[in-house]
């Protein structure tokens, strides 16, 4: 049985895609593509190591040598939740507190972020600074205040506290926002039946100032009708009485009813009779 002849490529092709194959890897190395919302740190091997001196690689494509690497930070505004972080009152108490932490790194220094600090910023900047703040504004005020009025002014110190540290650090502290706050059952309940007993308080002395102030315009009505009578009785005299009963006489004498018109009744004064 005569054999098949064999299928032979030609000798250079193997070098060929060889060399293809090391072209493609060498692209792949070559290039760098920077997805929305984030940037890219350039590392020099042969250079200076971690570019710092430079703005941040932007979104897109980029073309780099094959022997750098590039380093991809996302640089959105981020939400750091942190749940039941204890820390003490100013009398010692034990306080949990849940915050929330709005951060992202500043895109013009992400070189030196990236530098003294790493990927793992958070870790290593934020959540030291939140625990350092938190334990320092929380330990100023009691229980009480935690509870009620003071946690607008809390917050915001949590804040300012935080951002002032992170400042020098390469990272940006936009907001914190202060969850919740759980104190001890029994610190809790008595805290809410003083607020309890102070807002009884507060309705009873708005009851009592209410009375007062009717009581006060009563007894200035009832005085100027007083003043007023006073003042009616020592004007009317005699003949002033006389000269308004005449005045009535004589209106009622010109009505169209019949009547019957008595001079001389009762201290002088006319007398009117009709039919009945």
């Amino acid at each position: 049985m005569a054999q098949q002849p064999q299928l032979q490529l030609p000798k250079g092709l193997f070098g060929i895609i060889f060399i293809g194959i090391i072209g493609i890897i060498f692209l792949s190395k070559s290039t760098a593509t920077i997805k929305g919302g984030n940037r890219g740190v350039l590392y020099k091997t042969f250079g200076e190591g971690i570019v710092t001196d430079q703005p941040a690689l932007d979104e897109g494509f980029h073309i780099i040598a094959p022997w750098n690497k590039v380093d991809i930070y996302n640089v959105r505004q981020q939400n750091l939740f942190m749940e039941d972080m204890e820390v003490l009152s100013s009398n010692g108490l034990e306080i949990k507190l849940d915050l929330s932490v709005l951060y992202q790194p500043r895109v013009e220094e992400l070189g030196l972020l990236h530098k003294t600090k790493g990927k793992n910023y958070v870790d290593v900047v934020i959540i030291p600074e939140i625990r350092s703040a938190a334990r320092s504004i929380v330990g100023r005020y009691t229980p009480e205040q935690l509870y009620s009025s003071k946690r607008d002014a809390i917050q915001q110190e949590i804040f300012e506290e935080i951002r002032r540290k992170t400042v020098t650090q390469h990272v940006q502290i936009n907001d914190v926002l202060v969850r919740d706050v759980t104190l001890p059952p029994t610190i809790k309940d008595a805290i809410e039946r003083k607020l309890k007993q102070e807002q009884e308080f507060l309705e009873y002395e708005f009851r009592l100032q209410k009375a007062k102030k009717e009581a006060e315009k009563q007894r200035i009505e009832a005085q100027g009708k007083a003043d007023a009578n006073r003042i009616l009785s020592a004007s009317l005299t005699d003949k002033i009485l006389r000269d308004k009963g005449i005045e009535a006489t004589l209106k009622l004498s010109e009505s169209p009813n019949s009547k019957v018109v008595i001079v001389g009744g009762k201290d002088g004064m006319p007398l009117i009779l009709g039919n009945n």
